[in-house]
């Protein structure tokens, strides 16, 4: 997954994560038993979950509290052997920036700023929307191969990770490859996801790819990105586990969990219809932001914006500095941001003032409180456009774990655990954790992904399925030794 908006501060690895990371046995500890799975050789695929990525960003910090590398920890106590990611350094080890919390404004709204200094960026290749950033380099043998930003549907993408096959103009829209593949894939290399996965030849895996191919469609309000077709996403899915599985290897397959319930979705929402009178009307316009057609308008009441109580519209976490200027005219900012967004889909004739004009867009009038100046649906998952993202959900979880059964893998049902967690929360040694943004201790500053605990949370999870279902009996961590959001 790879949504970016808030960031946080800096690492606090637990000494029990260091100890276990530095100490490498070469037997089993007593009375811990690796059942009838053989841990020499862990290998983690996935996204930007898999590679430790928070608070908007991929940097060190992150890096080293990723669940992969805190399974490994307890998988050494088991025959587990060494687990190497592509860590950034030291000197670069904010990665590729992030974000900080620096404070609360006087309502409670969190305050952040980006993390610019010690990253990793080396450079850029220009598209038509700006710069795509690239990072340094580290195209050594390694254990952690979560790709930030991956779907199901690129695995199989030919020079995904080499910018000289699919980048580096200034006409094309944005390139084909992959930052983060394209830092751990050597220069010129044309090999996919796929080939560079078949080539780890694990004993043991964990598997959670597929997050994306309903993330970027969702976070986008459904006015950008497509959802991957089932059947592709299908035949994708079978192809890198039966690879992974050639073998003999077992492992551990994760579900997708729902995102309409991440506080990426459910923070500003509950907010901004609080600021509302109930009489008030609230216009969005629906469906793809740029496709040549006049926007649709689609207008709500604020009992119908989503609370703890009721309401269905979602708004994005991305629409925070947006909502706060409902009723103002004059407000271009929000249809400036769509529309350079989008620009690597538009014809290079057409303008920010053509499109206004064409969609009938006024912002001199109140924005997002007429039709005329409406939010734009990118701020928005509305209750058309949630079912399509649960239907994706459903259909993508039923086929991987139809074909981990066929394989006989260990499942971890990430969606069920997530929405447990949304629905009561739970309680960690006296720690209560919950789905809510910053104070449920579980997410990130980007609402999207974890906090160093809550990686810790999900390798716990993993651990009980893989001892439920290969007889080991690894042992978990204790979540609270992990820190959660770092307040200023």
């Amino acid at each position: 997954m790879n949504t970016s908006l808030l960031t946080k501060g800096t690492p606090a690895l637990a000494l029990l994560g260091l100890l276990l990371s530095g100490c490498q046995p070469d037997v089993e500890a007593p009375g811990i038993d690796k059942g009838s799975a053989d841990f020499s050789k862990y290998v983690a695929i996935g996204n930007s979950l898999t590679a430790g990525f928070g608070d908007g960003g991929l940097y060190r910090d992150g890096q080293l509290n990723s669940y992969p590398n805190i399974l490994a920890g307890q998988l050494r106590a088991a025959g587990g052997g060494d687990f190497t990611q592509p860590l950034f350094t030291e000197a670069q080890l904010n990665g590729s920036g992030y974000l900080r919390l620096t404070g609360f404004t006087a309502t409670g709204s969190p305050l952040t700023a980006s993390v610019t200094d010690r990253v990793a960026i080396r450079g850029g290749i220009p598209t038509r929307t700006g710069l795509q950033f690239i990072y340094t380099k580290d195209t050594s043998p390694i254990n952690n191969l979560g790709v930030t930003g991956i779907r199901m549907s690129d695995i199989e993408t030919a020079g995904f990770g080499n910018t000289a096959l699919n980048g580096g103009t200034l006409v094309a829209p944005t390139p084909i490859f992959n930052s983060y593949f394209e830092r751990i894939t050597p220069d010129g290399s044309n090999q996919t996801y796929r080939q560079r996965v078949a080539a780890s030849t694990p004993t043991f895996f964990s598997f959670w790819l597929g997050n994306n191919d309903v993330l970027g469609f969702a976070t986008a309000g459904a006015a950008a990105s497509s959802l991957t077709p089932v059947a592709d996403f299908t035949r994708l899915a079978s192809n890198i586990l039966d690879d992974l599985t050639a073998n003999g290897a077992k492992g551990v397959v994760a579900t997708i969990p729902d995102v309409t319930n991440i506080p990426f979705f459910t923070t500003v929402g509950p907010g901004f219809r609080a600021t509302l009178p109930g009489a008030a009307t609230v216009f969005i316009t629906t469906g793809p932001a740029f496709t040549g057609a006049p926007l649709a308008r689609k207008s709500f009441a604020p009992a119908d914006i989503r609370n703890a109580t009721g309401g269905r519209q979602l708004f994005t976490l991305t629409a925070s500095p947006y909502v706060a200027l409902f009723g103002r005219p004059n407000n271009g900012k929000a249809w400036r941001d769509v529309y350079n967004q989008a620009k690597a889909s538009l014809p290079p004739t057409v303008s920010l003032s053509v499109f206004l004009a064409a969609s009938a867009i006024d912002t001199t009038k109140a924005f997002g409180a007429t039709t005329e100046n409406p939010i734009p649906s990118t701020l928005v998952l509305d209750d058309a456009e949630q079912p399509l993202v649960l239907t994706a959900t459903t259909a993508f979880n039923d086929a991987l774990k139809s074909k981990a059964n066929a394989k006989g893998l260990a499942i971890f049902d990430a969606n069920a655990f997530f929405a447990q967690i949304a629905a009561t929360g739970f309680a960690i040694n006296g720690t209560v954790n919950t789905a809510g943004f910053i104070s449920g201790n579980l997410f990130s500053l980007d609402g999207v992904h974890p906090t160093p605990r809550g990686y810790a949370v999900i390798a716990n999870e993993m651990i009980s399925v893989i001892n439920a279902k290969y007889g080991s009996t690894l042992q978990s961590v204790n979540p609270n030794a992990y820190r959660a959001v770092i307040f200023p």
